[in-house]
Protein backbone atom coordinates (compact mmCIF):
# COMPACT_ATOMS: atom_id res chain seq x y z
CA UNK A 1 0.00 0.00 0.00
CA UNK A 2 1.11 3.58 -0.60
CA UNK A 3 1.81 5.22 2.77
CA UNK A 4 2.11 8.78 1.44
CA UNK A 5 0.01 10.35 4.16
CA UNK A 6 1.31 8.22 7.02
CA UNK A 7 4.92 8.87 5.98
CA UNK A 8 4.28 12.60 6.36
CA UNK A 9 3.23 12.21 10.02
CA UNK A 10 6.11 12.75 12.43
CA UNK A 11 4.02 13.61 15.50
CA UNK A 12 0.36 14.17 16.50
CA UNK A 13 0.53 17.90 15.68
CA UNK A 14 0.47 16.93 12.02
CA UNK A 15 -2.51 14.62 12.63
CA UNK A 16 -4.41 17.63 14.03
CA UNK A 17 -3.91 19.54 10.78
CA UNK A 18 -5.68 16.90 8.66
CA UNK A 19 -9.21 17.24 7.33
CA UNK A 20 -11.92 14.60 7.79
CA UNK A 21 -11.19 12.78 4.53
CA UNK A 22 -7.48 12.71 5.27
CA UNK A 23 -8.16 11.26 8.73
CA UNK A 24 -10.07 8.39 7.16
CA UNK A 25 -7.22 7.83 4.71
CA UNK A 26 -4.75 7.89 7.62
CA UNK A 27 -6.78 5.17 9.37
CA UNK A 28 -6.57 2.93 6.30
CA UNK A 29 -2.82 3.51 5.92
CA UNK A 30 -2.10 3.03 9.63
CA UNK A 31 -4.01 -0.25 9.75
CA UNK A 32 -2.22 -1.55 6.63
CA UNK A 33 1.16 -0.45 7.97
CA UNK A 34 0.64 -2.37 11.20
CA UNK A 35 -0.38 -5.47 9.23
CA UNK A 36 2.63 -5.20 6.91
CA UNK A 37 5.22 -4.88 9.70
CA UNK A 38 3.69 -7.38 12.15
CA UNK A 39 3.27 -9.94 9.36
CA UNK A 40 7.05 -9.92 8.90
CA UNK A 41 8.25 -9.29 12.44
CA UNK A 42 5.60 -10.80 14.69
CA UNK A 43 4.06 -9.14 17.72
CA UNK A 44 0.61 -8.25 19.03
CA UNK A 45 -1.71 -7.75 16.08
CA UNK A 46 -5.42 -7.94 16.82
CA UNK A 47 -5.60 -5.45 19.69
CA UNK A 48 -3.83 -2.65 17.80
CA UNK A 49 -5.94 -3.19 14.66
CA UNK A 50 -9.05 -2.80 16.78
CA UNK A 51 -8.19 0.69 18.06
CA UNK A 52 -6.84 2.40 14.92
CA UNK A 53 -9.72 4.90 14.74
CA UNK A 54 -9.70 5.45 18.50
CA UNK A 55 -5.95 6.09 18.46
CA UNK A 56 -6.24 8.70 15.72
CA UNK A 57 -9.21 10.36 17.42
CA UNK A 58 -7.39 10.61 20.75
CA UNK A 59 -4.33 12.27 19.29
CA UNK A 60 -6.51 14.50 17.07
CA UNK A 61 -8.68 15.79 19.92
CA UNK A 62 -6.26 15.92 22.81
CA UNK A 63 -3.04 17.90 23.03
CA UNK A 64 -0.68 15.01 23.67
CA UNK A 65 1.89 14.78 25.22
CA UNK A 66 0.78 17.71 27.43
CA UNK A 67 -2.53 15.90 27.85
CA UNK A 68 -1.67 12.53 29.37
CA UNK A 69 -2.73 9.32 27.62
CA UNK A 70 -2.36 6.02 29.46
CA UNK A 71 -2.86 2.71 27.66
CA UNK A 72 -3.77 -0.34 29.72
CA UNK A 73 -1.45 -3.37 29.15
CA UNK A 74 -0.17 -1.85 25.90
CA UNK A 75 -1.05 -4.62 23.43
CA UNK A 76 -3.13 -2.03 21.59
CA UNK A 77 -0.53 0.76 21.46
CA UNK A 78 1.19 0.05 18.12
CA UNK A 79 -0.77 2.76 16.29
CA UNK A 80 0.04 5.16 19.11
CA UNK A 81 3.75 4.45 18.75
CA UNK A 82 3.65 4.90 14.97
CA UNK A 83 1.90 8.29 15.20
CA UNK A 84 4.24 9.58 17.92
CA UNK A 85 7.54 9.60 16.08
CA UNK A 86 8.38 5.90 15.98
CA UNK A 87 7.13 4.95 12.53
CA UNK A 88 10.61 4.75 10.98
CA UNK A 89 11.84 2.39 13.68
CA UNK A 90 8.65 0.42 14.17
CA UNK A 91 10.23 -2.49 12.27
CA UNK A 92 12.56 -2.93 15.29
CA UNK A 93 9.58 -3.53 17.57
CA UNK A 94 10.43 -6.14 20.27
CA UNK A 95 13.92 -6.70 18.84
CA UNK A 96 17.12 -6.36 20.87
CA UNK A 97 17.94 -2.62 21.11
CA UNK A 98 14.74 -1.83 19.19
CA UNK A 99 11.58 -0.20 20.48
CA UNK A 100 9.54 -1.92 23.15
CA UNK A 101 6.32 -3.77 22.39
CA UNK A 102 4.66 -1.79 25.18
CA UNK A 103 4.46 1.89 26.15
CA UNK A 104 7.63 2.88 27.97
CA UNK A 105 8.33 6.23 29.63
CA UNK A 106 12.03 6.25 28.78
CA UNK A 107 11.24 5.67 25.11
CA UNK A 108 8.94 8.60 24.38
CA UNK A 109 7.38 11.62 26.07
CA UNK A 110 4.08 10.42 24.58
CA UNK A 111 4.22 7.26 26.72
CA UNK A 112 2.84 8.79 29.90
CA UNK A 113 3.06 5.55 31.87
CA UNK A 114 4.92 2.28 31.37
CA UNK A 115 2.67 -0.76 31.18
CA UNK A 116 2.79 -4.49 30.54
CA UNK A 117 0.55 -5.99 33.20
CA UNK A 118 -3.14 -5.17 33.00
CA UNK A 119 -5.59 -3.01 34.91
CA UNK A 120 -3.21 -0.23 36.00
CA UNK A 121 -4.36 2.56 33.69
CA UNK A 122 -7.22 3.98 35.77
CA UNK A 123 -5.16 4.25 38.96
CA UNK A 124 -2.20 5.76 37.11
CA UNK A 125 -4.29 8.31 35.21
CA UNK A 126 -6.20 9.21 38.36
CA UNK A 127 -2.90 9.77 40.17
CA UNK A 128 -1.82 12.09 37.37
CA UNK A 129 -5.14 13.95 37.48
CA UNK A 130 -5.00 14.51 41.23
CA UNK A 131 -1.39 15.66 40.96
CA UNK A 132 -2.43 18.16 38.27
CA UNK A 133 -5.04 19.58 40.65
CA UNK A 134 -2.42 20.00 43.36
CA UNK A 135 -0.26 21.79 40.81
CA UNK A 136 -3.19 24.12 40.00
CA UNK A 137 -3.30 22.79 36.43
CA UNK A 138 -7.03 22.40 35.86
CA UNK A 139 -6.94 22.32 32.06
CA UNK A 140 -4.76 19.25 31.56
CA UNK A 141 -6.62 16.15 30.36
CA UNK A 142 -5.95 12.64 31.69
CA UNK A 143 -7.18 9.67 29.64
CA UNK A 144 -7.08 5.96 30.50
CA UNK A 145 -7.87 3.44 27.74
CA UNK A 146 -8.79 0.07 29.22
CA UNK A 147 -10.23 -3.14 27.74
CA UNK A 148 -13.30 -5.04 28.91
CA UNK A 149 -11.10 -7.91 30.14
CA UNK A 150 -8.80 -5.60 32.12
CA UNK A 151 -11.57 -3.56 33.73
CA UNK A 152 -12.86 -6.70 35.45
CA UNK A 153 -9.69 -6.83 37.56
CA UNK A 154 -9.84 -5.77 41.19
CA UNK A 155 -7.31 -2.98 40.74
CA UNK A 156 -9.40 -1.36 38.02
CA UNK A 157 -12.42 -1.37 40.34
CA UNK A 158 -10.30 0.18 43.09
CA UNK A 159 -9.39 2.99 40.72
CA UNK A 160 -13.00 3.52 39.64
CA UNK A 161 -14.15 3.48 43.25
CA UNK A 162 -11.69 6.21 44.22
CA UNK A 163 -12.16 8.33 41.10
CA UNK A 164 -15.92 8.46 41.66
CA UNK A 165 -15.54 10.46 44.88
CA UNK A 166 -13.13 13.00 43.36
CA UNK A 167 -13.58 15.87 40.95
CA UNK A 168 -10.46 14.81 39.03
CA UNK A 169 -10.32 15.62 35.34
CA UNK A 170 -10.25 11.96 34.29
CA UNK A 171 -11.64 10.25 31.21
CA UNK A 172 -11.85 6.45 31.27
CA UNK A 173 -12.41 4.90 27.84
CA UNK A 174 -13.64 1.32 27.86
CA UNK A 175 -12.48 -0.45 24.70
CA UNK A 176 -15.12 -3.17 24.67
CA UNK A 177 -14.46 -5.98 22.19
CA UNK A 178 -15.50 -8.89 24.47
CA UNK A 179 -12.02 -10.40 24.39
CA UNK A 180 -8.62 -9.99 26.01
CA UNK A 181 -6.20 -12.66 24.86
CA UNK A 182 -8.96 -15.22 25.31
CA UNK A 183 -12.68 -14.36 25.37
CA UNK A 184 -13.69 -12.26 28.37
CA UNK A 185 -15.50 -14.06 31.18
CA UNK A 186 -17.59 -13.24 34.22
CA UNK A 187 -20.69 -11.35 35.29
CA UNK A 188 -19.27 -7.97 34.24
CA UNK A 189 -18.77 -9.29 30.70
CA UNK A 190 -22.43 -10.40 30.70
CA UNK A 191 -23.50 -6.98 31.97
CA UNK A 192 -21.55 -5.18 29.23
CA UNK A 193 -23.10 -7.48 26.64
CA UNK A 194 -26.56 -6.53 27.89
CA UNK A 195 -25.66 -2.85 27.70
CA UNK A 196 -24.46 -3.26 24.11
CA UNK A 197 -27.67 -5.05 23.20
CA UNK A 198 -29.82 -2.39 24.86
CA UNK A 199 -31.24 -4.86 27.37
CA UNK A 200 -29.97 -3.13 30.51
CA UNK A 201 -32.03 -0.13 31.65
CA UNK A 202 -29.95 3.06 31.75
CA UNK A 203 -31.10 3.87 35.25
CA UNK A 204 -29.31 0.74 36.48
CA UNK A 205 -26.00 1.71 34.86
CA UNK A 206 -23.26 0.58 37.26
CA UNK A 207 -20.75 3.14 35.98
CA UNK A 208 -23.18 5.99 36.61
CA UNK A 209 -23.74 4.65 40.10
CA UNK A 210 -20.02 5.15 40.74
CA UNK A 211 -20.51 8.87 39.97
CA UNK A 212 -19.03 8.89 36.47
CA UNK A 213 -20.52 10.85 33.59
CA UNK A 214 -21.27 7.84 31.36
CA UNK A 215 -21.54 7.96 27.55
CA UNK A 216 -22.15 5.08 25.19
CA UNK A 217 -21.93 2.55 23.93
CA UNK A 218 -20.73 4.05 20.63
CA UNK A 219 -19.12 2.62 17.51
CA UNK A 220 -15.35 2.66 18.03
CA UNK A 221 -14.70 2.47 14.29
CA UNK A 222 -16.76 5.55 13.43
CA UNK A 223 -13.97 8.12 13.39
CA UNK A 224 -16.13 11.26 13.00
CA UNK A 225 -18.39 10.13 15.84
CA UNK A 226 -15.40 9.41 18.09
CA UNK A 227 -13.95 12.85 17.43
CA UNK A 228 -17.28 14.56 18.11
CA UNK A 229 -17.79 12.68 21.38
CA UNK A 230 -14.24 13.21 22.63
CA UNK A 231 -14.50 16.93 21.91
CA UNK A 232 -17.71 17.06 23.95
CA UNK A 233 -16.25 15.10 26.85
CA UNK A 234 -13.14 17.27 26.89
CA UNK A 235 -15.28 20.18 28.10
CA UNK A 236 -16.92 18.25 30.94
CA UNK A 237 -15.25 18.43 34.35
CA UNK A 238 -14.86 15.55 36.77
CA UNK A 239 -14.68 11.79 36.13
CA UNK A 240 -16.08 10.71 32.74
CA UNK A 241 -16.57 7.30 31.16
CA UNK A 242 -16.83 6.56 27.43
CA UNK A 243 -17.98 3.08 26.40
CA UNK A 244 -16.60 2.24 22.94
CA UNK A 245 -17.44 -0.92 20.95
CA UNK A 246 -14.65 -2.24 18.71
CA UNK A 247 -13.73 -5.40 16.86
CA UNK A 248 -10.39 -6.96 17.69
CA UNK A 249 -8.46 -7.59 14.48
CA UNK A 250 -10.55 -5.03 12.55
CA UNK A 251 -9.60 -4.79 8.89
CA UNK A 252 -8.05 -8.24 8.50
CA UNK A 253 -10.79 -10.82 7.97
CA UNK A 254 -8.98 -13.84 9.41
CA UNK A 255 -7.96 -11.79 12.46
CA UNK A 256 -11.57 -10.83 13.03
CA UNK A 257 -12.72 -14.44 12.66
CA UNK A 258 -9.93 -15.98 14.79
CA UNK A 259 -9.33 -13.41 17.48
CA UNK A 260 -7.50 -15.69 19.92
CA UNK A 261 -5.06 -16.97 17.29
CA UNK A 262 -4.43 -13.49 15.88
CA UNK A 263 -3.71 -11.84 19.23
CA UNK A 264 -0.04 -12.55 18.44
CA UNK A 265 -0.06 -14.79 15.36
CA UNK A 266 3.63 -14.83 14.44
CA UNK A 267 4.45 -14.35 10.75
CA UNK A 268 1.62 -14.32 8.23
CA UNK A 269 0.78 -13.21 4.69
CA UNK A 270 -0.18 -9.52 4.92
CA UNK A 271 -2.75 -9.55 2.11
CA UNK A 272 -4.69 -12.63 3.15
CA UNK A 273 -3.76 -12.88 6.81
CA UNK A 274 -2.95 -16.56 6.33
CA UNK A 275 -0.46 -17.69 8.96
CA UNK A 276 2.74 -19.08 7.48
CA UNK A 277 2.71 -22.75 8.54
CA UNK A 278 5.55 -24.35 10.46
CA UNK A 279 6.24 -28.06 10.53
CA UNK A 280 5.89 -28.98 14.19
CA UNK A 281 5.45 -32.72 13.65
CA UNK A 282 8.95 -33.68 14.78
CA UNK A 283 9.44 -30.98 17.41
CA UNK A 284 9.44 -31.51 21.18
CA UNK A 285 6.33 -30.18 22.95
CA UNK A 286 5.89 -26.77 24.49
CA UNK A 287 6.19 -26.91 28.26
CA UNK A 288 2.73 -25.36 28.56
CA UNK A 289 1.30 -28.29 26.59
CA UNK A 290 3.16 -30.79 28.77
CA UNK A 291 1.44 -29.14 31.74
CA UNK A 292 -2.00 -29.02 30.11
CA UNK A 293 -2.02 -32.56 28.76
CA UNK A 294 -0.55 -34.01 31.94
CA UNK A 295 -3.20 -32.26 34.01
CA UNK A 296 -5.94 -33.90 31.96
CA UNK A 297 -4.21 -37.27 32.29
CA UNK A 298 -4.07 -36.93 36.08
CA UNK A 299 -7.62 -35.61 36.31
CA UNK A 300 -8.96 -38.75 34.66
CA UNK A 301 -7.96 -40.82 37.69
CA UNK A 302 -8.17 -38.18 40.41
CA UNK A 303 -11.65 -36.66 40.52
CA UNK A 304 -10.61 -34.07 43.11
CA UNK A 305 -8.27 -32.30 40.70
CA UNK A 306 -9.27 -28.73 39.82
CA UNK A 307 -7.64 -26.33 37.36
CA UNK A 308 -7.61 -22.54 37.79
CA UNK A 309 -6.14 -19.87 35.52
CA UNK A 310 -6.50 -16.07 35.55
CA UNK A 311 -7.45 -15.33 31.92
CA UNK A 312 -4.79 -17.48 30.24
CA UNK A 313 -6.46 -20.76 29.20
CA UNK A 314 -4.80 -20.77 25.77
CA UNK A 315 -1.42 -19.37 26.81
CA UNK A 316 -1.11 -21.79 29.71
CA UNK A 317 -2.82 -24.72 27.92
CA UNK A 318 -5.41 -24.96 30.68
CA UNK A 319 -7.75 -25.11 27.68
CA UNK A 320 -7.19 -28.88 27.54
CA UNK A 321 -8.61 -29.25 31.05
CA UNK A 322 -11.46 -26.88 30.25
CA UNK A 323 -12.38 -28.98 27.22
CA UNK A 324 -12.07 -32.35 28.98
CA UNK A 325 -13.56 -31.43 32.38
CA UNK A 326 -15.34 -28.07 32.03
CA UNK A 327 -16.96 -28.40 35.47
CA UNK A 328 -13.52 -28.75 37.10
CA UNK A 329 -11.63 -25.96 35.29
CA UNK A 330 -12.06 -22.25 35.96
CA UNK A 331 -10.95 -19.17 34.03
CA UNK A 332 -11.46 -16.39 36.59
CA UNK A 333 -10.46 -13.50 34.34
CA UNK A 334 -7.60 -11.11 34.99
CA UNK A 335 -7.76 -11.62 38.74
CA UNK A 336 -4.61 -13.26 40.08
CA UNK A 337 -5.37 -12.40 43.70
CA UNK A 338 -8.79 -13.99 43.43
CA UNK A 339 -7.35 -17.03 41.63
CA UNK A 340 -4.93 -17.76 44.48
CA UNK A 341 -7.44 -17.36 47.30
CA UNK A 342 -10.11 -19.25 45.33
CA UNK A 343 -7.63 -22.11 45.07
CA UNK A 344 -6.96 -21.91 48.80
CA UNK A 345 -10.66 -22.06 49.58
CA UNK A 346 -11.12 -25.13 47.41
CA UNK A 347 -8.18 -26.88 49.06
CA UNK A 348 -9.78 -26.44 52.50
CA UNK A 349 -12.60 -28.62 51.20
CA UNK A 350 -10.36 -31.44 50.04
CA UNK A 351 -9.82 -30.45 46.42
CA UNK A 352 -6.46 -30.84 44.68
CA UNK A 353 -5.97 -27.50 42.94
CA UNK A 354 -3.51 -26.72 40.16
CA UNK A 355 -3.37 -22.94 40.00
CA UNK A 356 -1.63 -22.06 36.74
CA UNK A 357 -0.23 -18.51 36.52
CA UNK A 358 2.58 -16.96 34.54
CA UNK A 359 5.55 -16.36 36.81
CA UNK A 360 5.47 -12.60 36.22
CA UNK A 361 1.74 -12.42 37.02
CA UNK A 362 2.00 -14.30 40.33
CA UNK A 363 3.80 -11.20 41.57
CA UNK A 364 0.38 -9.53 41.54
CA UNK A 365 -0.91 -11.99 44.15
CA UNK A 366 2.04 -12.06 46.53
CA UNK A 367 0.04 -11.27 49.69
CA UNK A 368 -2.43 -14.04 48.87
CA UNK A 369 0.38 -16.59 48.41
CA UNK A 370 1.75 -15.67 51.85
CA UNK A 371 -1.41 -15.00 53.84
CA UNK A 372 -4.06 -17.23 52.29
CA UNK A 373 -1.95 -20.20 51.23
CA UNK A 374 1.43 -20.56 52.96
CA UNK A 375 0.45 -19.20 56.39
CA UNK A 376 -2.35 -21.77 56.52
CA UNK A 377 -0.10 -24.43 54.96
CA UNK A 378 -2.68 -25.24 52.30
CA UNK A 379 -1.24 -27.53 49.59
CA UNK A 380 -2.13 -25.45 46.54
CA UNK A 381 -0.10 -26.53 43.50
CA UNK A 382 1.16 -23.44 41.69
CA UNK A 383 2.35 -24.11 38.15
CA UNK A 384 4.40 -21.11 37.10
CA UNK A 385 4.53 -20.89 33.32
CA UNK A 386 6.99 -18.56 31.54
CA UNK A 387 9.58 -18.78 34.33
CA UNK A 388 12.94 -17.30 33.40
CA UNK A 389 13.72 -15.00 30.48
CA UNK A 390 10.77 -14.97 28.07
CA UNK A 391 12.20 -12.98 25.17
CA UNK A 392 10.49 -10.30 23.12
CA UNK A 393 7.87 -9.22 25.68
CA UNK A 394 10.73 -7.84 27.74
CA UNK A 395 11.13 -6.49 31.25
CA UNK A 396 7.45 -6.53 32.19
CA UNK A 397 7.11 -10.23 31.40
CA UNK A 398 10.38 -11.96 32.34
CA UNK A 399 9.70 -14.57 35.02
CA UNK A 400 13.05 -14.11 36.73
CA UNK A 401 11.99 -13.03 40.23
CA UNK A 402 9.94 -16.03 41.39
CA UNK A 403 12.67 -17.97 43.21
CA UNK A 404 13.71 -14.81 45.05
CA UNK A 405 10.23 -13.72 46.07
CA UNK A 406 9.01 -17.22 46.97
CA UNK A 407 12.04 -18.70 48.72
CA UNK A 408 11.54 -16.55 51.82
CA UNK A 409 8.01 -17.85 52.42
CA UNK A 410 7.71 -20.58 55.10
CA UNK A 411 5.99 -23.87 54.22
CA UNK A 412 6.34 -23.29 50.46
CA UNK A 413 8.16 -25.86 48.31
CA UNK A 414 9.86 -24.53 45.16
CA UNK A 415 10.55 -26.91 42.28
CA UNK A 416 12.11 -26.53 38.83
CA UNK A 417 12.17 -29.54 36.49
CA UNK A 418 15.11 -30.30 34.21
CA UNK A 419 12.88 -31.52 31.38
CA UNK A 420 9.35 -32.50 30.38
CA UNK A 421 9.39 -35.90 32.08
CA UNK A 422 10.38 -34.38 35.39
CA UNK A 423 7.61 -31.77 35.10
CA UNK A 424 5.09 -34.59 34.66
CA UNK A 425 6.48 -36.45 37.65
CA UNK A 426 6.42 -33.33 39.82
CA UNK A 427 2.76 -32.81 38.97
CA UNK A 428 2.05 -36.48 39.65
CA UNK A 429 3.83 -36.33 43.01
CA UNK A 430 2.16 -33.08 44.04
CA UNK A 431 -1.39 -34.38 43.52
CA UNK A 432 -0.86 -37.56 45.53
CA UNK A 433 -0.26 -36.59 49.14
CA UNK A 434 1.43 -33.21 49.40
CA UNK A 435 1.32 -31.63 52.85
CA UNK A 436 2.60 -28.19 51.82
CA UNK A 437 1.99 -25.72 48.99
CA UNK A 438 4.36 -26.05 46.04
CA UNK A 439 5.41 -23.81 43.17
CA UNK A 440 6.63 -25.63 40.05
CA UNK A 441 8.39 -23.26 37.64
CA UNK A 442 9.00 -24.03 33.97
CA UNK A 443 9.96 -21.94 30.94
CA UNK A 444 8.25 -20.57 27.89
CA UNK A 445 8.77 -22.50 24.68
CA UNK A 446 9.67 -26.04 23.75
CA UNK A 447 11.51 -28.70 25.64
CA UNK A 448 14.10 -31.12 24.28
CA UNK A 449 12.41 -34.53 24.44
CA UNK A 450 10.19 -36.25 21.89
CA UNK A 451 9.47 -39.32 24.05
CA UNK A 452 8.11 -37.39 27.05
CA UNK A 453 4.81 -39.11 27.85
CA UNK A 454 6.33 -41.83 30.00
CA UNK A 455 4.88 -43.68 32.96
CA UNK A 456 4.58 -41.54 36.07
CA UNK A 457 7.12 -41.89 38.88
CA UNK A 458 6.90 -40.34 42.31
CA UNK A 459 9.72 -37.92 43.18
CA UNK A 460 11.29 -37.54 46.60
CA UNK A 461 10.72 -33.96 47.74
CA UNK A 462 13.97 -32.11 48.38
CA UNK A 463 16.18 -34.68 46.65
CA UNK A 464 18.91 -33.47 44.24
CA UNK A 465 20.45 -35.57 41.48
CA UNK A 466 24.03 -36.25 40.37
CA UNK A 467 24.11 -36.02 36.57
CA UNK A 468 27.85 -36.64 36.14
CA UNK A 469 30.95 -36.98 38.29
CA UNK A 470 34.05 -34.83 37.94
CA UNK A 471 37.48 -34.24 39.42
CA UNK A 472 37.81 -30.54 40.05
CA UNK A 473 34.69 -28.38 39.64
CA UNK A 474 31.01 -28.85 40.51
CA UNK A 475 28.16 -27.17 38.65
CA UNK A 476 24.91 -26.89 40.58
CA UNK A 477 21.93 -26.04 38.38
CA UNK A 478 18.19 -25.85 38.80
CA UNK A 479 15.58 -26.04 36.08
CA UNK A 480 15.86 -26.49 32.34
CA UNK A 481 18.98 -24.33 32.09
CA UNK A 482 20.76 -27.42 33.38
CA UNK A 483 20.60 -28.73 29.80
CA UNK A 484 22.70 -25.76 28.66
CA UNK A 485 25.12 -26.42 31.50
CA UNK A 486 25.52 -30.03 30.34
CA UNK A 487 26.29 -28.86 26.80
CA UNK A 488 28.89 -26.42 28.13
CA UNK A 489 30.60 -29.19 30.10
CA UNK A 490 30.81 -31.35 26.98
CA UNK A 491 32.54 -28.51 25.10
CA UNK A 492 35.05 -27.38 27.75
CA UNK A 493 38.75 -28.26 27.59
CA UNK A 494 38.47 -31.19 30.00
CA UNK A 495 34.92 -32.43 30.69
CA UNK A 496 36.22 -35.06 33.11
CA UNK A 497 37.10 -32.27 35.53
CA UNK A 498 33.50 -31.08 35.85
CA UNK A 499 30.77 -32.64 37.96
CA UNK A 500 27.14 -31.64 37.44
CA UNK A 501 24.32 -31.75 39.99
CA UNK A 502 20.69 -30.94 39.23
CA UNK A 503 18.53 -29.50 42.03
CA UNK A 504 14.88 -30.13 41.16
CA UNK A 505 14.01 -28.49 44.48
CA UNK A 506 15.29 -25.05 45.32
CA UNK A 507 13.44 -25.32 48.62
CA UNK A 508 14.00 -27.49 50.53
CA UNK A 509 17.62 -27.84 49.45
CA UNK A 510 19.25 -31.26 49.55
CA UNK A 511 21.64 -30.42 52.39
CA UNK A 512 23.04 -33.94 52.61
CA UNK A 513 24.19 -33.84 49.00
CA UNK A 514 25.38 -30.25 49.39
CA UNK A 515 27.63 -31.32 52.24
CA UNK A 516 29.12 -34.05 50.06
CA UNK A 517 29.66 -31.64 47.14
CA UNK A 518 31.38 -29.01 49.27
CA UNK A 519 33.64 -31.65 50.82
CA UNK A 520 34.82 -32.83 47.39
CA UNK A 521 35.03 -29.69 45.25
CA UNK A 522 36.80 -26.41 45.94
CA UNK A 523 35.16 -24.54 43.05
CA UNK A 524 31.36 -24.45 42.93
CA UNK A 525 29.33 -22.85 40.11
CA UNK A 526 25.61 -22.22 40.51
CA UNK A 527 23.47 -21.64 37.42
CA UNK A 528 19.85 -20.50 37.27
CA UNK A 529 17.43 -18.76 34.91
CA UNK A 530 16.50 -16.24 37.56
CA UNK A 531 17.91 -13.40 39.60
CA UNK A 532 21.27 -13.87 41.30
CA UNK A 533 20.12 -11.75 44.24
CA UNK A 534 17.81 -13.89 46.37
CA UNK A 535 17.88 -16.81 43.94
CA UNK A 536 19.14 -20.38 43.96
CA UNK A 537 22.78 -19.28 44.07
CA UNK A 538 22.06 -16.97 46.99
CA UNK A 539 20.52 -19.86 48.91
CA UNK A 540 23.64 -21.95 48.27
CA UNK A 541 25.84 -19.04 49.42
CA UNK A 542 23.75 -18.67 52.55
CA UNK A 543 23.96 -22.39 53.33
CA UNK A 544 27.73 -22.28 52.86
CA UNK A 545 28.15 -19.36 55.25
CA UNK A 546 25.88 -20.97 57.82
CA UNK A 547 28.13 -24.03 57.77
CA UNK A 548 31.34 -21.93 57.85
CA UNK A 549 32.61 -23.30 54.54
CA UNK A 550 35.33 -21.60 52.47
CA UNK A 551 34.72 -23.00 48.98
CA UNK A 552 34.91 -20.68 45.99
CA UNK A 553 31.36 -20.09 44.76
CA UNK A 554 30.57 -18.50 41.38
CA UNK A 555 26.94 -17.50 40.83
CA UNK A 556 25.56 -17.32 37.29
CA UNK A 557 22.10 -15.87 36.81
CA UNK A 558 20.20 -12.72 35.92
CA UNK A 559 22.03 -9.64 37.25
CA UNK A 560 20.57 -6.84 39.37
CA UNK A 561 18.96 -5.04 36.43
CA UNK A 562 15.73 -5.11 34.44
CA UNK A 563 16.49 -7.08 31.29
CA UNK A 564 14.96 -5.60 28.16
CA UNK A 565 13.39 -7.34 25.15
CA UNK A 566 15.09 -9.54 22.57
CA UNK A 567 15.50 -13.19 21.71
CA UNK A 568 16.11 -15.43 24.72
CA UNK A 569 19.50 -16.43 23.29
CA UNK A 570 20.48 -12.75 23.04
CA UNK A 571 19.31 -11.97 26.54
CA UNK A 572 21.14 -14.95 28.03
CA UNK A 573 24.31 -13.66 26.43
CA UNK A 574 23.75 -10.25 28.04
CA UNK A 575 23.30 -12.03 31.40
CA UNK A 576 26.41 -14.21 30.85
CA UNK A 577 24.14 -17.25 30.91
CA UNK A 578 24.93 -18.42 27.38
CA UNK A 579 26.85 -21.64 26.74
CA UNK A 580 29.95 -19.77 25.56
CA UNK A 581 30.28 -17.85 28.82
CA UNK A 582 29.81 -21.01 30.88
CA UNK A 583 32.52 -22.73 28.81
CA UNK A 584 34.89 -19.79 29.34
CA UNK A 585 34.39 -19.89 33.10
CA UNK A 586 34.92 -23.64 33.17
CA UNK A 587 38.10 -23.39 31.07
CA UNK A 588 39.47 -20.67 33.34
CA UNK A 589 38.88 -22.72 36.48
CA UNK A 590 40.17 -25.93 34.90
CA UNK A 591 43.44 -24.36 33.77
CA UNK A 592 44.04 -22.30 36.90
Amino acid sequence: MDYTLLNSIQDPNQVRNLNSNQLLQLADELRSFIIDIVSQKGGHLGASLGVVELTIALHYVFNTPEDLLVWDVGHQAYGHKILTGRRAEFHTNRELNGISGFPKRSESEYDAFGVGHSSTSISAALGMALASQLNNDFEKQHIAVIGDASIASGMAFEGLNHAGVTDANLLVILNDNAIGIDPSVGALKNYLTQVKEGKNPRQNNMIKSLNFDYTGPIDGHNLPLLIKELNRLKKIKGPKFLHVITTKGKGLQLAEENQVKYHAPGKFEPKTGKIIPQDESNLPPKFQDVFGLTLVELAKTNKKIIGITPAMPTGSSMKFMMEAFPERAFDVGIAEQHAVTLAAGMVTQGMVVFCNIYSTFLQRAYDQVIHDVALQNLPVIFCLDRAGLVGEDGATHHGVFDIAYLSCIPNLIIAAPLHEIELRNMMYTAQKSLEHPIAIRYPRGRGKLLDWQQEFKEIEIGKAVSLRKGNKIAILSTGTIGTDASQAIDQCVNPEDVAHYHFPFVKPLDERLLKEIFENYTNIITIEDGTIIGGFGSLIDQWSRKNHLKNNIYNLGVPDAFIEHGKVSELRKICNLDTKNIINLLNTLITT
